[in-house]
C-alpha cells in the first residue's frame, strides 16, 4: 500500500519506498532518520508564501522568452539578435499562473539552492556554510517581478533571474576574489547581496526593449560563457505564444510548448524541428530523463501523462508520443487533474502535485517510483505532507546531482520551504 501521511503529521524522508513521518519538523527528527545515512541534516528555511507566485501584472505589455545556445552557452534570445524580441502575446498573459514557472533552482554541484521568495526578491540558502545560518538575499531596484530563475551550469556559482525589463546575472563574490561585472555594464550593477553567508554580485543585466517580461529561460547544458557576444542561432518557426522551454541534459535537442496546445522538438545539430498537436490542453510541465531520449509531459486537460519517445539517434526527431497512466491520480485522490511535476535526474523519483483532491489528499505531493525499460512506467510509492495549517505545495525542485539519492525541495503555502531526501540505493542505506 501506498504510504499516506495522516493529517496533523510531517513527512521527514522516503526510506526504502516507505515515508517517513513524524509530528512536527525539527533537526533531531531529521538526524534520527535520514541524518544518521547522509551524515547531514537539511533545516526547513521560511519565506513569504504569499509573494512567491504573483498574478500578471496589469502593464504587462509581452511576454518573452529566452534561451542559452549550446554552442556559444550564454543566455541569448531566439531569434539570434542581442536584442530580446516579445515572444508572448497579451492575450496568454493570463494563463502564466497555469504553467509551472521554475521558483526553484538547485545547484548543479553543491547542495545550493535558490528560490523566489518575493516579487522582487530572491534567497540562496547554501546548506554547506555551516557559519552562514541566514539565508542571502538578492535584491536590486533591476530586479522586479521575478518569475523565473535557474543556476548557470559548469560556472562556479552564477544565477540568471528572469523579470519584468530583462535578466539579472547574479555571481557568489568571496573574500578577497570579487565578481567581475561585465565591462560596459550599467553602473547600478555590482549591487551587493544581504546575509551572513557567502556574498553575491549582480554583475550583468542582459535588458529587453519597452521594459517587457521574460518568464522563460534554459541555460545550454555546457553553460559556456560565450566572451561578451550574444550571437545565437536563427530560430524563427514556431515561437509564439511560448510557455516553456527545456534543453535535454545532453544537449542535443531542444523542447519549446506553446499556449495552443502544439510544442516542437528541435534537435540542435541544424536546427530543424517537427511540430506536434495535443488534444489536452496545453504543456503545462516537461522534464527529461537523465540520457536525454525521452521527455516527460503533463498536460492541462489531462490526469494521464505522456512521454517522448525517440527512435533512433541524435539528431533524428523520429519519435513517439505514448501515454504514462497514473490510476491513483483518480482513483485515490479524486483530483482534477496534475498541477506540477519533477523528474529526479537518476530517473527514478517523479514528484506530482495535482489540483483539487479529496480531504484527505488535498495539499499532497505523490512520489512515484519511475522505470524505464523498455517505456516509462510509474508506480505510486505514497504521499508528501507539508508542515502548518493546510500546506500546498507552491514550487518544487530536484537536485540534479545529490550523490546519495533525489533530493527533493518543496516550498510551502504555509511559509516553509523543506528539503526531502528519498534514500533507498543499497550502497547509501547500513
Amino acid at each position: 500500500m501506498p504510504s499516506f501521511p495522516h493529517p496533523g503529521s510531517v513527512t521527514i524522508c522516503e526510506i526504502n519506498r516507505d515515508l517517513i513521518t513524524a509530528e512536527s519538523l525539527s533537526d533531531d527528527v531529521a538526524k534520527d532518520t535520514y541524518g544518521k545515512i547522509l551524515g547531514m541534516v537539511f533545516s526547513p528555511l521560511p519565506f513569504q508564501s504569499d509573494q512567491l507566485v504573483q498574478p500578471p501584472s496589469p502593464d504587462y505589455d509581452a511576454e518573452q522568452v529566452v534561451t542559452a545556445s549550446p554552442t556559444r552557452g550564454f543566455l541569448k534570445n531566439l531569434q539570434g539578435i542581442i536584442n530580446l524580441t516579445p515572444l508572448f502575446r497579451p492575450n496568454h498573459v493570463n494563463l502564466l499562473p497555469e504553467v509551472d514557472l521554475q521558483g526553484v533552482s538547485w545547484h548543479q554541484h553543491k547542495h545550493v539552492v535558490a528560490l523566489i521568495s518575493g516579487p522582487n526578491q530572491v534567497i540562496i540558502r547554501d546548506f554547506e556554510d555551516l557559519e552562514g545560518k541566514e539565508p542571502c538575499i538578492l535584491a536590486n531596484e533591476s530586479q522586479r517581478e521575478v518569475k523565473v530563475l535557474e543556476w548557470r551550469p559548469n560556472s562556479g556559482r552564477q544565477l540568471a533571474v528572469a523579470c519584468k525589463g530583462g535578466i539579472c546575472i547574479w555571481a557568489a563574490s568571496f573574500p578577497g576574489s570579487a565578481a567581475s561585472i561585465r565591462s560596459g555594464s550599467s553602473s547600478f550593477l555590482g549591487t551587493l547581496s544581504r546575509g551572513s553567508g557567502i556574498r553575491y554580485t549582480l554583475v550583468d543585466f542582459l535588458r529587453t526593449h519597452n521594459e517587457e517580461q521574460i518568464s522563460a529561460l534554459s541555460w545550454s547544458p555546457d553553460g559556456r560563457y560565450p566572451n561578451n557576444l550574444w550571437l545565437g542561432t536563427p530560430i524563427r518557426r514556431g515561437l509564439g505564444g511560448i510557455s516553456m522551454l527545456k534543453w535535454s541534459p545532453t544537449g542535443d535537442y531542444f523542447f519549446s510548448a506553446k499556449f495552443d496546445g502544439t510544442f516542437y522538438l528541435w534537435e540542435t545539430n541544424t536546427w530543424t524541428s517537427e511540430p506536434w498537436s495535443s488534444t489536452s490542453g496545453f504543456i503545462k510541465g516537461a522534464s527529461w530523463d537523465p540520457d536525454g531520449r525521452m521527455i516527460l509531459l503533463a498536460f492541462s486537460k489531462s490526469s494521464t501523462m505522456g512521454s517522448i519517445h525517440f527512435a533512433s539517434k541524435p539528431p533524428s526527431l523520429d519519435a513517439h508520443l505514448l501515454p504514462v497512466e497514473l490510476p491513483e491520480m483518480m482513483s485515490l485522490t479524486n483530483s482534477q487533474g496534475i498541477e506540477k511535476i519533477a523528474w529526479d535526474a537518476s530517473g527514478e523519483r517523479l514528484a506530482i502535485s495535482f489540483k483539487d483532491g479529496g480531504d484527505l489528499y488535498w495539499g499532497l505531493i505523490a512520489i512515484y517510483d519511475v522505470r524505464r525499460t523498455p517505456l516509462i512506467s510509474a508506480s505510486l510509492i505514497g504521499f508528501i505532507r507539508g508542515p502548518g495549517d493546510n500546506p500546498k505545495p507552491v514550487a518544487f525542485s530536484f537536485h540534479d546531482k545529490f550523490k546519495q539519492g533525489p533530493l527533493l525541495f518543496v516550498c510551502w503555502s504555509s511559509g516553509l520551504c523543506c528539503t526531502y531526501p528519498l534514500i533507498f540505493r543499497s550502497h547509501v542505506l547500513p
